[in-house]
């Protein structure tokens, strides 16, 4: 007699969801990097009490335009403020508003897209709603908005998460036109289930994937436009150390004092490409399609 070996798929430890995530999101160099490179921005910008070197509004003017040295490794501004320090508390702020506008768009869109998809008396009023929005370039919407409300760090979250609220909300609506004819969800409504818990429940987990997606792209968005309305005027006070709030006041000085606007622009290139990367990298691990193929 000979004894029984074990099944090969019996011996194989399963992997957890997350593993699998996540080796399917770093398979590619790029998306590894630009992950490693966003995660350093992060830490460096929470981490400003410890890494700045002086205070970001301390002022000296023995010191005003000067060049990258080894006491300021960034050089400092036309009030001799240390310009390192003001990037890493300016990323605060910024990256503050990337994250608001990002969670406002996503819990809104997401709200929007669910009653449009799932409500047909509704979808008609709301998609006319975001096509409208949607006709207006984000920038000029964005500006129309804050001529309205004001320039204050709170307007400016609730302007950008209006602008881009309409892009998630697209998303949401289109996955649950699909997700509400599955059997599951018909199931739930042939048992008398009502809707607002069939909505959430049976709908909106399903929708958590792309919702996520989308809101790495919103992320990335809004730290540009933000920048755009601080370079522009209407967007958060000067006296706000935010990257676009340098760049404004930096232009009367270009080719003579460079790095004002070099350094907060190269902050802002790497985080926003980062972000990128690594929402089209988060796609493409969360596309059913590929799934099978990994």
């Amino acid at each position: 007699m000979t004894a029984s070996t074990p099944s090969v798929s019996a011996a194989r430890p399963q992997t957890s969801p997350l593993r699998l995530l996540l080796r399917r999101l770093f398979r590619r160099r790029l998306v590894l990097v630009s992950a490693v490179v966003l995660t350093l921005i992060v830490l460096a910008v929470l981490a400003a009490d410890w890494l700045a070197p002086f205070a970001p509004n301390k002022m000296s003017l023995a010191n005003r335009l000067k060049g990258p040295n080894g006491t300021y490794w960034f050089g400092t501004n036309e009030y001799g403020q240390d310009l390192l320090s003001r990037v890493l508390y300016g990323g605060q702020v910024s990256l503050l508003v990337g994250g608001l506008v990002a969670a406002f768009a996503c819990v809104a869109g997401a709200i929007g897209g669910l009653l449009a998809g799932y409500i047909r008396p509704l979808d008609g009023p709301i998609m006319r709603l975001t096509d409208a929005m949607m006709a207006f370039p984000d920038i000029l919407l964005a500006i129309a908005l804050m001529a309205g409300l004001g320039p204050s760090l709170m307007n400016v979250v609730l302007a950008l998460g209006i602008v881009y609220t309409p892009r998630v909300l697209r998303v949401a609506r289109a996955a649950t036109l699909v997700i509400r004819e599955m059997q599951y969800v018909e199931a739930a409504r042939a048992l008398g289930i009502a809707p607002w818990r069939v909505m959430l429940s049976e709908i909106l987990p399903n929708l958590s994937s792309p919702i996520i997606v989308q809101g790495t792209f919103v992320f990335a968005y809004a730290i540009l436009t933000e920048a755009a309305l601080s370079f522009l005027g209407v967007g958060t006070p000067p006296t706000t150390p935010t990257w676009g709030n340098m760049i404004a006041s930096s232009q009367q000085y270009i080719g003579q004092a460079d790095w004002l606007m070099a350094f907060p622009g190269l902050a802002i290139v790497l985080t926003v490409l980062s972000l990128q990367i690594v929402g089209d990298g988060l796609r493409d691990s969360l596309d059913p399609r590929l799934q099978k193929s990994s």
